[in-house]
């Protein structure tokens, strides 16, 4: 499972690093120490956190997250397999992002619940890159 420095949560989040802190001090989101001490924040905690931070709307300031390449860096909040297509979440800061794609890509991938990942927006298709 993919951990997350608290300074990686905030830039998916889209908030401070304090402002991330200060969540993971309130016991808003669970935190483990690494061998170094340093704090991080299990994949799967951090999604279903994602969710909530952005249904709750308690980002900074609304940030606007968008890019000349229209890139959403993200974390992957929901995956729904069928016998050939999936349906691929990502919560990028405040935005929800839903893709249509095979089950194949998605084992390609490797995507799992918890798995940084960037949504790249083009006309009417959202393309999924693992990051």
């Amino acid at each position: 499972m993919q951990s997350y420095t608290i300074g990686q949560a905030a830039r998916l989040l889209g908030v401070s690093p304090d402002t991330a802190r200060r969540w993971a001090d309130a016991g808003r989101v669970a935190t483990h120490r690494d061998e170094g001490g340093r704090r991080l924040i299990d994949g799967k905690d951090l999604a279903a956190f994602s969710v909530e931070v952005a249904q709750s709307g308690a980002g900074e300031d609304d940030v606007s997250y968008t890019s000349a390449r229209n890139a959403f860096p993200g974390i992957v909040t929901a995956i729904k397999l069928g016998d050939v297509a999936a349906q691929v979440e990502i919560q990028a800061g405040p935005h929800r992002l839903v893709s249509l794609l095979t089950r194949e890509g998605v084992e390609e991938l490797g995507l799992e619940v918890g798995m940084r990942a960037t949504a790249r927006v083009k006309s009417t298709s959202v393309h999924i890159d693992r990051t």
